[in-house]
């Protein structure tokens, strides 16, 4: 399981993302290392088909895929349960998304 942390340094929101990830993992029972990914150049940003710091990717999969992102060195927001707009996910919403993703590997 390779999972990553893509960010943008001018986006703020990437440090609290990383905490609540690695939180989120170990409260899953998910012995995994998390690889950050400084996206640093808009051919960078191409290249990685970035939507937006932060992004999280597990076995290359945006744990949050939207399919109107714009590529690009941006900051990244996430709609919530709740209806709200936030520039991070929430932990459980990062929880939620692992288990989707784990479940999915397991075929069904």
């Amino acid at each position: 399981m390779k999972i990553e942390l893509l960010y943008w340094e001018e986006c703020p929101s990437y440090g609290e993302t990383l905490t609540r990830l690695r939180e989120a993992l170990r409260e899953e029972g998910l012995d995994a290392g998390v690889e950050m990914v400084h996206v640093g150049t808009d051919k960078q940003a191409v290249a990685l088909h970035f939507p937006g710091s932060p992004t999280i990717r597990m076995d290359g999969r945006d744990l949050f895929p939207a399919s109107d992102a714009v590529v690009g060195l941006t900051c990244r927001v996430y709609h919530t349960g709740d209806g709200r707009v936030s520039p991070l996910p929430s932990k459980e919403m990062i929880r939620q998304a692992l288990r989707r993703h784990v479940h999915s590997r397991k075929g069904g």
